[in-house]
């Protein structure tokens, strides 16, 4: 397959790297939501949305490959706005109605409104269908949202929530449900616990719903609709920015191989094969995603880049340690059950990427998937243990 760049492709690149080197210093890291409002005002906020009115820049989709690219190389702070740009924007534009799309796209392309994710539920994870959080109808034509989300990314940051509810409380599984945009500056109906996590750190939350306002205005898709609706946003979850993943693995891959050879580690051979199928899997990771841009993978594609990124990365996590020796068993001096605490770069890697083969869609769901979705497999009974 040759996917190719062409001249005004590398004349974009060349400009986002150019910028990204002027700018992505120490303001970003200091001040998430100020980078942000960095990002939306100088164009690189809702590329390719410009067609619409809603974005900042016209961008191909080769552009928007070159600046995810770029981005992860330029050493700049994880996205705050992520979850916004690249989950709720593409499906607003494929589902929502033209008032959601002048209410919320211009502001997410701004970097003024962060977005968390409302879809997990204790006992209703992987299993996206078994969510219980309950969308009411009020007497003026509103919701009240009731229920728990958890392993909500970035929720005590959010402004909004987009959360996926039962709006039938007669219904199962996958009928009945309603995707809902919700505000999160809701104090007494709204409460965000931050979940500690292995690595110290505290980027995932419970999100407690106790009656709280949603607008009929912001329901998207319709009532009933909501697992169409969501299962569009999950697909455009594993487009472009896992290209930009990537980079972020291929760098990981970079600092592993470097401390195998300082530590002598390299010096045996069987370490250094699995070096080299790491490194295999990760070009055959991209040109797989390559492939599947802009939906011509089959419905299939999604889980299949889910397992193949999630395995591979755990992976490398476990010869992040390996590698390090005895020294990577080494608890940090700072050590508290309570306060956040530093870890090296292998035993950071290697604790956080244990939940790679469980968040974003467990490998058991996905295999699920490809197996009734795309090999026609029979369907698999439910509630058999």
């Amino acid at each position: 397959m040759d996917f190719g760049f062409a001249a005004a492709d590398d004349e974009f690149r060349a400009a986002a790297r150019a910028w990204l080197a002027a700018h992505a210093g120490g303001q970003g890291q200091a001040d998430r939501r100020g980078w942000e409002r960095t990002l939306g005002s100088a164009g690189w906020i809702g590329l390719g949305w410009a067609e619409g009115g809603y974005g900042n820049r016209t961008a191909t989709l080769t552009q928007q490959v070159a600046w995810a690219e770029e981005y992860a190389r330029s050493g700049a702070p994880p996205r705050s706005g992520h979850i916004g740009e690249n989950l709720l924007a593409p499906t607003l534009l494929a589902h929502g109605s033209a008032g959601q799309k002048r209410r919320f796209l211009p502001a997410i392309a701004a970097g003024e409104e962060l977005w968390c994710q409302g879809y997990s539920e204790p006992g209703a994870g992987s299993d996206l269908a078994g969510v219980r959080t309950r969308a009411e109808r009020t007497a003026d034509g509103d919701y009240r949202v009731t229920g728990q989300k958890i392993w909500t990314s970035l929720a005590h940051e959010a402004d909004w929530c987009f959360v996926l509810a039962r709006s039938d409380p007669q219904s199962t599984r996958h009928h009945g449900l309603i995707f809902l945009l919700v505000p999160m500056d809701q104090p007494g109906r709204i409460e965000v616990r931050p979940i500690r996590q292995m690595t110290g750190t505290s980027e995932f939350n419970e999100v407690f719903f106790d009656g709280a306002h949603a607008r009929a205005e912001h329901v998207v898709g319709g009532a009933g609709d909501g697992w169409r609706v969501a299962m569009g946003l999950l697909g455009f979850e594993r487009g472009v920015s896992t290209l930009a993943q990537q980079i972020g693995f291929a760098e990981e891959l970079g600092r592993v191989v470097r401390t195998a050879v300082e530590t002598g580690a390299a010096d045996d051979p069987v370490l250094r094969a699995r070096i080299v199928e790491l490194w295999a899997e990760l070009r055959a990771m991209r040109w797989n995603a390559l492939r599947t841009l802009g939906g011509s993978g089959g419905p299939g594609a999604p889980s299949v880049a889910k397992l193949l990124w999630a395995g591979w990365h755990q992976r490398l996590g476990e010869l992040a340690v390996e590698v390090r020796g005895a020294a990577a068993g080494v608890g940090p001096a700072d050590w508290s059950p309570t306060a956040p605490y530093e870890l090296d770069e292998a035993q950071h890697l290697f604790l956080f990427s244990r939940a790679d083969t469980i968040y974003g869609g467990s490998d058991q769901i996905q295999r699920t998937i490809i197996a009734e979705r795309v090999l026609g497999l029979p369907r698999e009974r439910k509630g058999v243990v």
